[in-house]
């Protein structure tokens, strides 16, 4: 690249930078609160118009809102449970069932085994509540 070249391009991108700083300044944002402000529409849609008819509103409880799945507390303790083995350890006891409805992580050691398990194998077990979370007790193969 010849030393004409480069100044041709060196002039043309000072050139493109400059129209990007002209064309920032005269699109500039707002910062009223109005314009930064967001509404839901009857659909649930965001929008930024506020709606016209308010009798379509819908009054919620923040005690009706559910974020997340619901706590095992709310579900039968003695409940026979299905779930697949995702792992195991034979040479420390342990391993971990994932819970077929709740998809829930769930801690079982050796000694609630009834029969050998390996990972991928489906189970059948009941939970139960330890201090340190959720344990998977009498854990058997699943028959089908």
């Amino acid at each position: 690249m010849s030393k004409k070249e480069r100044e041709k391009q060196k002039k043309r991108k000072a050139q493109d930078k400059q129209e990007k700083m002209m064309d920032r300044k005269n699109n500039k944002k707002s910062t009223k609160l109005e314009d930064m402000m967001a509404y839901l529409d009857e659909n649930g849609n965001l929008t930024d118009k506020p709606p016209i008819d308010f009798r379509k509103k819908k009054v919620f409880r923040q005690e009706d809102i559910q974020v997340s799945v619901p706590r095992l507390e709310e579900r039968p303790q003695d409940e026979l449970r299905t779930g697949i083995v995702t792992f195991f350890n034979d040479h420390k006891g342990f391993g971990f069932i994932n819970d077929a409805e709740t998809r829930e992580r769930i801690f079982f050691h050796v000694n609630d085994l009834a029969a050998p398990v390996v990972e991928n194998n489906k189970v059948t077990f009941r939970v139960e509540k330890s201090p340190k979370g959720l344990v998977a007790m009498d854990v058997t193969l699943f028959k089908s």
